[in-house]
């Protein structure tokens, strides 16, 4: 009878019906495309001021990965004075489309997910969003892979012994078997807090706002104690031909844009909180200043370790492992280490999260959809092999430019000059309503991202196999990002003008507080705050059915 009943309870464990989420009365859930993760926000939980975005970009300018690009840019040969100015550009950039896309969010007050279903059509809007999965379960082995070197430098501070154990594993794995167990410690670690909502984790952002600056802060005060800048950061120079200078350049920013290419497509996930629009216009003032003094600080610790240890330690864990200073060694690691636990969940875990709630939102909720993130991101997709060395660092971050492009020059055009800001957001929500397009896909926008990725692709082969001789194509595919983005922005504008899809064009925007009486008002499920999954009392009538209009 034991064996009966357990062998039931596997089975059962097996059927979708087990996995389905809690029946929950939404606004917008009437025909199933929608769960209480995906709704607007409504106005009682639009609370992100100024300051909350500028302490949100503090914190996240604190990022290995910031460091590790700037440092890598050496590592090819810029010397920091092309390099700053590359980066700085890069940000700039990439702080302009944020907030361009940020206010959409913060206008409609909608998630990423739901909100290109308006430029893409609702089923071509799937494949962005599938595209933006992959990306964060990519982003998350990466600072994944980070944060275990920081515990490596923790542990081996305290236990130097643990460089000396035997490894197992093959040379040509790029992780030793004492690697491979300080990534599943770092795991462990930071697995509790993607299942808390950001209302618990909030005072682990404001520790790392505090500890993390002060670290870096020392380790160029370090730097420039041991190496003064007039014997090796003022007198350090490139070594790229002349001839290849421009591309080498220009790929470098494209890395810089690459970095924060994948938020800048989601921004609205994070803009759609905001208590007003003007509360994220902050974001192009200090985004390019927080990232480059941070970017400066990775650039003048590298160029030390140059005159110091006669290479280029990209990867500051490489830098530490370096010094006899045990305490600092671990103190600095560990601010590290705490820097990419709140960059890799806000970033990262988050942006997957609200990402699959959209594709299944019967069974997947943001929480859930993180804990997928974890597991296949953390160690399905091998981030080592992503970051074995400078240069392949540099062609996963140009590499997937090669989609996000496309992706913000579509959804700026489509609502900045096309639509001019206004649409209908209860339609964006029925698979049969006025962002349908031609079988749920809007051609524009295919033939947009067709123009941009394909020539790219060459240059995309040969940064994965470079024994793959493809000529000039390389140069393309150097500023995917840049091309992308203009070109697809160029075609779809161009072909929506030509041919306009007339049943999307409105009068006035329709909002959700404009067709859901009370919306404002009436109490909602869920703190939808970052998808966080924290249950709210009930409202009785809080599913209301929405016609188009």
């Amino acid at each position: 009878m034991r064996l009966q009943v357990s062998t039931e309870d596997a089975v059962d464990f097996f059927r979708p019906s087990k996995w389905a989420l809690e029946p929950e009365e939404t606004t917008f859930a009437e025909h199933g495309w929608s769960n209480k993760d995906m709704d607007p926000v409504p106005p009682r939980l639009r609370t992100w001021t100024t300051w909350n975005y500028i302490s949100y970009w503090l914190s996240d300018a604190t990022n290995l990965a910031v460091w590790e690009l700037a440092s890598s840019m050496l590592a090819i040969g810029l010397s920091w004075r092309q390099a700053l100015p590359c980066i700085a550009a890069g940000y700039g950039i990439i702080s302009v489309v944020m907030v361009l896309n940020g206010t959409i969010g913060a206008r409609l007050h909608v998630a990423f997910p739901v909100l290109n279903r308006s430029s893409f059509g609702f089923w071509f809007s799937y494949f962005t969003v599938f595209s933006r999965v992959i990306l964060s379960m990519f982003w998350f082995g990466i600072q994944s892979y980070n944060g275990s070197q920081c515990v490596y430098q923790m542990l081996k501070a305290i236990w130097p012994s643990i460089a000396r154990l035997p490894n197992h594993l093959s040379p040509n794995a790029n992780i030793t078997s004492s690697g491979l167990l300080c990534y599943l410690l770092y795991w462990l670690i930071q697995f509790p807090f993607m299942l808390l909502s950001p209302h618990k984790v909030r005072w682990l952002f404001f520790v790392k706002g505090i500890i993390v600056p002060i670290a870096w802060l020392a380790m160029v005060i370090w730097a420039f104690v041991r190496v003064p800048p007039s014997n090796g950061l003022f007198v350090q120079h490139a070594t790229i031909p002349d001839p290849q200078f421009s591309w080498n350049w220009l790929s470098a920013m494209n890395s810089a844009l690459g970095i924060y290419s994948s938020l800048s497509v989601n921004i609205p996930d994070f803009t759609r909180y905001a208590k007003d629009e003007k509360a994220q216009f902050v974001q192009p003032l200090i985004i390019p200043i927080a990232f480059t003094l941070c970017s400066f600080a990775g650039i003048a610790v590298t160029s030390a370790g140059i005159q110091l240890y006669g290479e280029v330690l990209w990867d500051p864990m490489l830098l530490i492992d370096r010094w006899d200073n045990r305490a600092a060694a671990f103190f600095a690691s560990f601010a590290f280490a705490l820097a990419t636990i709140g960059t890799n969940i806000s970033a990262n875990s988050l942006g997957a999260g609200n990402d699959m709630t959209v594709l299944l939102p019967k069974y997947i909720n943001i929480r859930r959809g993180q804990v997928i993130c974890a597991i296949i991101g953390g160690w399905a997709l091998c981030p080592w092999e992503i970051l074995a060395n400078a240069e392949g660092f540099l062609s996963f971050m140009n590499g997937y430019t090669i989609f996000l492009g496309p992706f913000a020059g579509i959804m700026i055009t489509d609502f900045w000059l096309v639509h001019k800001g206004k649409v209908d957001v209860p339609a964006m929500y029925d698979p049969n309503g006025r962002y349908r397009y031609t079988g749920g896909f809007n051609w524009r926008a295919v033939v947009a991202m067709l123009v941009t990725v394909v020539p790219t692709l060459p240059g995309l082969v040969n940064s994965i196999n470079p024994a793959i001789n493809v000529g000039y194509a390389t140069r393309l595919f150097d500023i995917a990002w840049m091309y992308g983005f203009v070109v697809a922005s160029l075609v779809y504008y161009v072909t929506s003008v030509l041919f306009p899809a007339r049943e999307t064009y409105l009068d006035k925007l329709i909002s959700a507080d404009d067709v859901v009486p009370g919306f404002g008002d009436c109490k909602s499920p869920t703190d939808t705050m970052s998808g966080q999954g924290e249950d709210l009392e009930k409202a009785p009538d809080a599913k209301v059915q929405v016609e188009e209009k």
